[in-house]
């Protein structure tokens, strides 16, 4: 028997959890912002000068370090993450690497410049539970020219270091 929802993502009556999203609005594109470069956009991210995206408090992860070439992202799987079969939707280890594949290629980029995944490869090698402890997901920039840009990442147990997944990205650059 389904439960009929009344509104769009209403939950369904006697629901034992819920949820609460709170994010900051992307900033207006001042001088001051578009005189950043990707690393610097990074790391006022991580001071809280700048906004983190806001699909990292939607899905639980965040940027906890980044410097040229390579960035840092942890993640806390949950129950509100699961698929139909118990376990943590893939996902949300997608867009974990997908994050840090693509911020690593921030990284090397100069104001001005952008990029987005044009290939996302990704490889699971183990289930996230929803009991799982925190993931570290690492990006390393491997090539960033003109035009395009790769990058590979993994995600590691944070604490006992079990591989969970690893990607590979191509991106491209989007110069002014």
């Amino acid at each position: 028997m389904t439960t009929p929802r009344t509104a769009p993502y209403a939950a369904p009556a006697g629901a034992d959890h819920s949820r609460t999203h709170t994010w900051y609005s992307r900033p207006e594109l001042t001088p001051e912002i578009l005189g950043m470069s990707g690393l610097e956009v990074l790391q006022a991210c991580i001071k809280g000068a700048l906004p983190e995206a806001s699909i990292m408090s939607t899905l639980g992860f965040r940027l906890t370090e980044a410097e040229e070439g390579s960035v840092v992202f942890e993640g806390d799987p949950g129950d509100h993450l699961l698929n139909p079969m118990g376990t943590v939707h893939g996902g949300f280890l997608a867009t974990l690497l997908d994050s840090a594949l693509g911020s690593a290629v921030m990284t090397r980029l100069p104001a001005g410049t952008t990029y987005t995944t044009v290939q996302l490869g990704v490889h699971m090698i183990r289930p996230v539970m929803a009991q799982t402890p925190t993931l570290r997901c690492e990006g390393t920039a491997l090539h960033v020219g003109r035009t395009t840009a790769t990058a590979e990442a993994r995600v590691v147990g944070a604490q006992d270091g079990k591989l969970y997944a690893h990607a590979t990205t191509t991106c491209v650059v989007l110069r002014p």
